[in-house]
């Protein structure tokens, strides 16, 4: 059974997988990913400020982020 901050750490390193893979690191003006996992519920927050011309819909990037998130949760429960 992972614990609280091994699925914290991978559902915000998903999460910020896939904005980096979208916008590089230095374009993002500001992004806030705020994960929590408390009773076996994972409550996850994710705030973008994107560059000015963005390449990708930011509403798409974090929808796509939370998923991502979610999927590696779920992927880091099967292995164990």
């Amino acid at each position: 059974m992972p614990t609280d901050t091994e699925v914290v750490q991978t559902a915000a390193d998903a999460a910020e997988g896939v904005i980096y893979a979208e916008y590089k690191q230095s374009r993002v003006k500001d992004v806030d990913v705020t994960v929590s996992f408390e009773d076996g519920i994972l409550d996850l927050d994710i705030y973008l400020n994107p560059p000015d011309d963005p390449d990708a819909d930011p509403e798409r990037v974090t929808d796509d982020a939370v998923a991502a998130a979610h999927a590696a949760v779920d992927e880091l429960f099967a292995s164990e």
